[in-house]
């Protein structure tokens, strides 16, 4: 079960919050300044609204409005904020990142050392594992993210397998350990310590990286150094990397043993399953979301355009289909953007609406493991992975 971080507050009044945001981030440092921080300074009250969803102030909790998803990468500016404990005093000494354990040659690596090294590139999609879990029933505690704990970007850095391979890991190893920087408010707080299978983090496509969208990493972001895994959820995604520690077994932690895992097989609502029945939360389920028409918008009667994005896991989104609650006749929308593991893929569709009224838009991907987006998932006591129809009300005008 996800441990709340600390108290929450409705995400109701956000007029002003930007500013806010803008001016604690970039007093410690935790955002890089862009074009889009003046242009949603200044944007008209009449346009979408790109301000950010508070759900905790401490640690900071931000989730994205849909406007801000409705572009293949997502705005550093504009992506979600996850946090345990808060993001830790970086700058205060030489960030410097080991690799331990089972290796024949531990490592210690500065920021320049791994600008050093081959990089890549990796477009991928992050989304936080209890994105939507406000939209379960029966509800659960923790962060009551909606729809908006996710976002796409270009992540370049180090392959984990090349630093694993540096290292020279033993034959006996297992699992590598995330280490990160952050440090737990209170002596009875478990660290945020998560591990991946060995087999994982030596993947092509699992890096340790050092810029976000073609910007130094920003703090909030895990800054100056991440761990990025496209196809799997957040918590696999270790910010403010520390250490890597090389193991033959599973970390033990409280976010391995007990936090983020989910039950092996579907169980009824309200069921509380024993840790023996639990796995850990690993590879994403296939979805959509409509970025356009926002919530509650008003549309003409003319032909509207049907905007949005979806993703998967393991492999890629093959087709997504939109329809109204009204009128439940599936048509298939055009994809674009290259099919490719980990990354998401926009969708547009011409909606006509047949009369003025309220509507209610719904939106289900298929990937290309043949897993199609359910009306409503299977529930469970964390509100992990939640990949129902993606639905969206608004009125014809």
């Amino acid at each position: 079960m996800e441990k709340p971080t600390g108290p929450e507050r409705p995400a109701t009044d956000r007029r002003g919050f930007l500013g806010a945001v803008w001016g604690g981030a970039l007093a410690a440092g935790g955002l890089n300044r862009t074009t889009d921080a003046s242009t949603l300074a200044d944007e008209s009250p009449a346009g979408p609204d790109r301000r950010m969803i508070v759900r905790t102030e401490r640690p900071l909790n931000l989730e994205s409005p849909s406007p801000a998803l409705d572009s293949f990468l997502t705005p550093n500016a504009e992506f979600f904020v996850r946090s345990h404990h808060g993001a830790p005093a970086v700058g205060l000494r030489p960030w410097e990142v080991v690799v331990e354990g089972l290796v024949e040659k531990p490592l210690t690596l500065s920021l320049e050392d791994l600008a050093g090294l081959k990089t890549i590139t990796v477009p991928a999609v992050l989304q936080c594992a209890g994105n939507g879990r406000a939209l379960f029933r029966p509800r659960m505690p923790g962060q009551a993210w909606e729809r908006g704990a996710v976002g796409h970007a270009e992540w370049s850095g180090v392959r984990l397998a090349d630093l694993l391979e540096k290292a020279g890991v033993k034959s006996d190893a297992a699992h590598v350990h995330m280490v990160g920087g952050d440090v737990p408010p209170n002596p009875k707080s478990p660290a945020f310590v998560r591990s991946l299978p060995l087999d994982r983090a030596r993947a092509e496509d699992v890096i340790l990286a050092l810029t976000m969208n073609g910007e130094p990493l920003p703090i909030l972001h895990g800054g100056p150094a991440r761990v990025v895994v496209p196809g799997w959820g957040g918590n696999c995604w270790s910010k403010w990397i520390r250490k890597l520690v090389v193991s033959a077994e599973e970390a033990q932690s409280f976010y391995m043993k007990a936090g983020y895992r989910i039950p092996r097989t579907p169980v009824p609502p309200g069921t509380n399953p024993p840790p023996s029945d639990l796995i850990p939360v690993q590879w994403m389920n296939v979805k959509s979301l409509i970025t356009s028409p926002d919530i509650g918008g008003k549309v003409g009667r003319g032909p509207v355009e049907v905007r949005g994005v979806a993703w998967t896991g393991e492999g890629h989104v093959v087709k997504v289909e939109v329809a109204t609650v009204q009128d439940p006749t599936w048509r298939e929308a055009e994809l674009l953007d290259a099919p490719r593991q980990g990354s998401w893929r926009r969708f547009k569709l011409v909606w006509t609406p047949p009369a003025a009224g309220s509507f209610t838009l719904q939106a289900r991907a298929t990937d290309s493991q043949g897993e199609v987006q359910p009306e409503t998932p299977p529930w469970n006591k964390s509100g992990y992975l939640w990949n129902g129809y993606d639905r969206v009300s608004c009125t014809v005008e």
